[in-house]
């Protein structure tokens, strides 16, 4: 059992890194080789789900590398490992000669990897090993582009937020340490430690799950990890780094249940972020940008899920939205790639000209939208009947998001199917690129049923989860309406002008101006600070070092002026006086015996003088 858990983490971290140490020189391989092992860890990841191996190893004194797969992991673990499958098929279609494909595909492996060390991790530790790397491998990812300026200020600042909001886990590891309850950091401890470790602990690990699924406040970095390749973007925010904060969320419910506050905040903060970024959403006139708004919305439903601990609904929503915005975000790629560009104006008649690409995006899109019958609109029921429990207001809020998500999915859908125009330049889609898409879409219909009374009972029995409520066939019948409804008038309604103020219109485009308030409240005022530092740096510390050199060297002329010549003085005289006692003491040493005598006289005469003084 351990053999397998060993495996499905070691595979993909070690042909990323050794597809990362050979470089160029297995550019031509590499696609082949990133396949067959994502082949082999979907088939591990499967495996795992189904006989819950475990491993450990020791590490620090007390603090072991322990791993192992449960319902909600191996569910993860088969999501994570699919959809990773699905986006190097396309980008195997897609990557040209040209690009380094071993770097790349050695990113994605390692990236992957990481997250399933993330996934399958049960301490602290553990969990930040996989953290940390997935954060540094997204940075690389999203700069993969690395000439372009543009994008690799915008990988540093997708990289400097996330690690903002990843101090918290260190922050929740210091707590647990100092509580003194589990030495070894367990997450499942977590919620046995005692006030007020209990709330730093919460507060910790709730701010890193923030920052790295792109919940209010720190949403704006997915903005700009869109500057990464399309591949990228599919997999980072379906199934890898994005819902990593999420998952965090779903396996901490006792944690945020102990504290007293944590799920209420969890739970709103989701909502908040579900409504907030969909109205973004709606606001994006680039489909990438509208994409990765609906993500912070989408994701928002998760977390909403984890407060309201709805964690049936919360992991159901997880799985289907990994298969719906995945495809999504390869159907962009691959209509950026063809027709050179991702505004919505520009793609008109998109779907029209690359009819299976346009279709198996309809399929998503739809989903995202909450349409009926397709996965989305049933894992969404699950969450809010969740919600309603806790709160009718929190139902409310994640109902007005359920009927955004289907708005901006029309919207898209609207400029993509609207009659085509001319474009004789227009690129042809790789075949091999359309096959992961259509695989996808089956996905999307396929993960239908789970949400129903049946599978649902069973979903809720591999999680191990209990009590949770069952939406009522009037929710399913109400949000199925409102989200037609919604979609139609959306559709209907085209490219007219929403009657909203100017700079109601420019907030929601801008991100809520998130980015600029991080500027002011954060990045300004560490820059002042910084250049205050370093004006202390050039103007006080420089000038003392200067001044002690100075003073160092002034006094080193003096010892040499005075000093010097009087310890030369000394030691010349003591030269001179010693020369002037050996030259004396040579003038008895004449070689005649009789002299000799003479000395010897004369010196036991002294001798017995000076005795007999004594005396």
């Amino acid at each position: 059992m351990s053999a397998l858990m060993w495996a499905l983490v070691a595979l993909p971290l070690t042909a990323g890194v050794l597809l990362l140490v050979v470089g160029r020189r297995a550019d031509r391989a590499a696609p082949g080789i990133a396949l067959v092992v994502a082949v082999a860890a979907l088939g591990l990841a499967v495996a795992a789900a189904f006989r819950h191996p475990s491993a450990q190893a020791p590490f620090l004194d007390g603090l072991p590398l322990r791993f192992a797969v449960d319902g909600l992991s191996g569910l993860l673990a088969v999501t994570v490992t699919a959809v990773t499958l699905a986006v190097l098929l396309f980008s195997a279609a897609e990557f040209g000669a040209g690009e380094a494909r071993a770097r790349f595909f050695g990113l994605m492996l390692l990236f992957a990897g990481s997250m399933l060390v993330t996934v399958t991790a049960t301490t602290l530790p553990v969990l930040l090993m996989g953290w940390e790397v997935m954060g540094a491998t997204s940075w690389a990812l999203i700069g993969y582009w690395w000439r372009d300026p543009e994008r690799t200020s915008a990988a540093d600042a997708a990289f400097l937020t996330t690690r903002t909001a990843d101090l918290g886990l260190y922050l929740a590891a210091g707590a647990a340490l100092a509580s003194g309850h589990d030495a070894t950091l367990s997450l499942d401890s977590l919620a046995r430690a005692d006030d007020p470790w209990l709330s730093f602990v919460t507060a910790g690990l709730v701010v890193a799950a923030f920052g790295k699924s792109a919940q209010l406040p720190f949403s704006f970095w997915l903005s700009k990890a869109m500057q990464g390749p399309s591949p990228v973007s599919a997999l980072l925010h379906s199934a890898t780094m994005v819902v990593a904060g999420a998952y965090l969320l779903l396996r901490s419910g006792p944690l945020l249940d102990a504290s007293g506050w944590g799920d209420d905040l969890v739970a709103w903060t989701g909502a908040a972020t579900a409504v907030c970024l969909g109205l973004v959403a709606v606001a994006q006139t680039d489909l990438k940008q509208l994409l990765a708004a609906s993500t912070c919305a989408q994701i928002g439903f998760m977390v909403l899920a984890a407060g309201a601990h709805a964690t049936s609904g919360g992991t159901l929503q997880l799985i289907a939205h990994a298969a719906a915005k995945s495809l999504l975000f390869l159907a962009a790629g691959a209509w950026l790639t063809a027709l050179g560009t991702q505004r919505l104006p520009e793609l008109l008649g998109a779907a029209r000209h690359h009819r299976a690409a346009g279709v198996a995006f309809t399929v998503a899109a739809l989903s995202l939208a909450g349409l009926p019958p397709l996965s989305l609109w049933a894992a969404k029921d699950v969450l809010l009947a969740g919600a309603l429990e806790s709160s009718p207001w929190l139902y409310a809020a994640g109902l007005a998001a359920a009927v955004l998500s289907a708005v901006y999915s029309a919207k898209a859908l609207w400029y993509v199917w609207r009659p085509a125009v001319p474009r004789p330049d227009a690129r042809r889609i790789p075949g091999g690129a359309v096959a992961p898409l259509v695989l996808l879409a089956l996905a999307c219909v396929a993960l239908t049923p789970l949400a129903f009374a049946a599978p649902l009972d069973s979903v809720a029995r591999v999680l191990g989860v209990s009590g949770e409520s069952a939406p009522h066939a009037w929710e399913f019948v109400a949000s199925g309406v409102l989200a037609l409804l919604a979609a139609a008038i959306a559709w209907t309604w085209g490219t007219r002008q929403l009657p909203l103020p100017q700079r109601a219109k420019t907030g929601f485009r801008d991100w809520l101006g998130l980015e600029r308030l991080a500027h002011v409240l954060l990045v300004t005022p560490v820059m002042r600070l910084a250049h205050l530092a370093a004006a202390f740096d050039d103007r006080g510390l420089d000038r003392a070092v200067d001044g002690s050199a100075a003073a160092t060297v002034r006094f080193a002329r003096w010892t040499d002026g005075v000093v010097e010549r009087a310890v030369d003085g000394a030691v010349g005289a003591v030269a001179a006086g010693s020369r002037a006692l050996g030259r004396w003491s040579r003038r008895p040493q004449t070689g005649q015996l009789h002299q000799y005598l003479a000395q010897a006289v004369a010196a036991f005469t002294v001798l017995a003088v000076v005795l007999v003084l004594v005396r």
